[in-house]
C-alpha cells in the first residue's frame, strides 16, 4: 500500500484540479467527436475548442486568433524559435537567449547554431537576473529574436520582461518568452508587456499533461512563422494534427480558474512558502539560491551545504522508513536523467558541490500548513543525518 505523499514538486507538474477533470471528462466519453468534423457532433467539439481558446486568450490578454494549441511548451518553443529563424533569415541569423533557459530553448538554439545561425547566450548575475545593459550591447542589426524565460523553473527568478521587450523592439527584433512557469501564477498581459511570442503548458497549472499553447502576435507587431508540422492545415496551418479536444477543454478550464483564483492562490501559497523557507533557513549552512525579491511566490531553491541533493531526495521519499513520502527535486524534471550539475545554478556562480547540494521546493494550491510543518521537521532530520555521515 502506497504511503501518503506530500507533494512539493509543482514546478515539474501539478495535480489535475478536480474541476478541470470534470470539464474534460465528457470529451473522453460521450462527446468524443473530431473537432474538424462538419456534422453536428463535430460542431459541438469545435465549439468547446473555440470556448477554450477564448479562455486561454483571456488569461494572457491575447486575441483568440493568436492562440495555437500544441502538445505543450516544448513543441511551442520549437514552433516559435525555428519558425522565426526560418521566416526572417533574410533579416539576419542572430538569436539571443540566456544561459539559464529551459533545455527546450537551449537545445533548439543549439540545433539552429549547427545550421548556420549565431546564438548569443547571455550570462546571469549571481541572483539569476540578466544584465539589461549587456543585452543592449548584444543586440545587432541582424538579431531576429530574443528569447528570455519569464520565470525560471528551478529558482523562480522573474526577469524584467517589459524592459527586455522594449530593448528588443528598439533593435528591430521579435521578443519571445517561455512563460511556462509564470502563466496561471502571476498576471500577464501580452499587450502591456509587448510580448510577440509566448508559450505555456497545461500541466504546470492544474491541467493534464500533453496540452499547451503558443501565443503568436497578429496585430501591431505581427509575427509570421511557417508550419512545423504539415498535414491537414489545423491551427491556422501552423500545427497540423487532430486536436486533443479533452486536453484543450481542460487547459481552457484551468486558465479560467487561474484568472478567477490567482490572487487567492498567491496569498495562501506565499504564506506557506515563506514559513517553510524561514524555518529551513534556521538549519546551519543553508541559503536561498536566486533573487528573493523578483521571484515566483511558490518556489524556494535552497542550498544545504555538505548534503547531497540526491541523498536528500532519497531520504525524503524512501518507502522503507516510517516517514511520509515527500516529493521535491534538485532541478528541472526534464533533465533529471543528467549526471551534470544544474546548468541554472552553475550559471549563477555556484560550484558543482553546492549545485549538487541544492533542493527545489515548489508549492501548489493543494498544499497545507500541516504538510509544511512535517516537511520542515523531516528535512531537518535528513540533512542532519547526511551531514553526520560525511564527518
Amino acid at each position: 500500500m502506497q504511503k501518503d505523499i506530500i507533494y512539493l514538486d509543482n514546478n515539474a507538474t501539478t495535480k489535475v484540479d478536480p474541476r478541470v477533470l470534470e470539464a474534460m471528462m465528457p470529451f473522453l466519453t460521450d462527446n468524443f467527436a473530431n473537432a474538424n468534423s462538419t456534422h453536428q457532433f463535430g460542431v459541438g467539439a469545435f465549439d468547446a475548442v473555440k470556448n477554450a481558446r477564448a479562455q486561454v486568450a483571456g488569461l494572457i490578454g491575447a486575441e483568440t486568433n493568436e492562440i495555437i494549441f500544441t502538445s505543450g511548451s516544448t513543441e511551442a518553443i520549437n514552433l516559435a524559435i525555428k519558425g522565426v529563424a526560418e521566416n526572417y533569415k533574410e533579416k539576419g541569423k542572430h538569436i539571443i537567449t540566456v544561459a539559464t533557459e529551459h533545455s527546450a530553448v537551449l537545445d533548439t538554439c543549439k540545433h539552429l547554431d549547427s545550421r548556420g545561425y549565431e546564438v548569443t547566450y547571455l550570462p546571469v548575475n549571481t541572483d539569476g537576473l540578466i544584465d539589461l545593459e549587456l543585452l543592449r550591447s548584444s543586440l545587432r542589426k541582424d538579431t531576429v529574436l530574443v528569447s528570455v524565460m519569464y520565470a525560471n523553473n528551478e529558482t523562480g527568478v522573474i526577469q524584467p520582461i517589459k524592459e527586455i521587450a522594449k530593448l528588443t523592439h528598439d533593435a528591430g527584433a521579435f521578443f519571445m518568452t517561455d512563460a511556462t512557469q509564470a502563466v496561471g501564477k502571476i498576471p500577464i498581459n501580452v499587450d502591456e508587456l509587448k510580448i510577440d511570442l509566448l508559450c505555456l503548458s497545461g500541466h504546470k497549472m492544474y491541467a493534464p499533461k500533453g496540452v499547451g499553447a503558443l501565443f503568436v502576435r497578429q496585430h501591431l507587431n505581427r509575427v509570421k512563422i511557417p508550419a512545423l508540422l504539415h498535414g491537414g492545415g489545423h491551427e491556422k496551418g501552423l500545427r497540423s494534427g487532430t486536436l486533443n479536444v479533452p486536453g484543450i477543454v481542460a487547459l481552457g478550464k484551468a486558465c479560467e480558474l487561474a484568472q478567477k483564483e490567482m490572487k487567492k492562490n498567491a496569498e495562501s501559497i506565499l504564506t506557506l512558502r515563506d514559513y517553510q523557507e524561514e524555518q529551513l533557513l534556521k538549519i546551519a549552512g543553508t541559503k536561498v539560491n536566486g533573487n528573493t525579491r523578483h521571484r515566483l511566490y511558490n518556489t524556494s531553491n535552497i542550498l544545504f551545504k555538505d548534503a547531497d541533493s540526491d541523498a536528500i531526495i532519497m531520504g525524503l521519499s524512501n518507502p522503507e522508513n516510517d516517514l511520509l513520502l515527500i516529493a521535491v527535486s534538485n532541478g528541472s524534471a526534464c533533465t533529471s536523467a543528467s549526471i551534470d550539475p544544474s546548468h541554472v545554478l552553475t550559471a549563477m556562480g555556484l560550484d558543482e558541490k553546492d549545485a549538487f547540494s541544492s533542493i527545489r521546493f515548489s508549492l501548489g494550491k493543494f498544499n497545507t500548513k500541516e504538510e509544511i510543518v512535517v516537511v520542515i521537521e523531516v528535512v531537518g532530520k535528513v540533512v542532519k543525518t547526511l551531514r553526520a555521515m560525511v564527518l
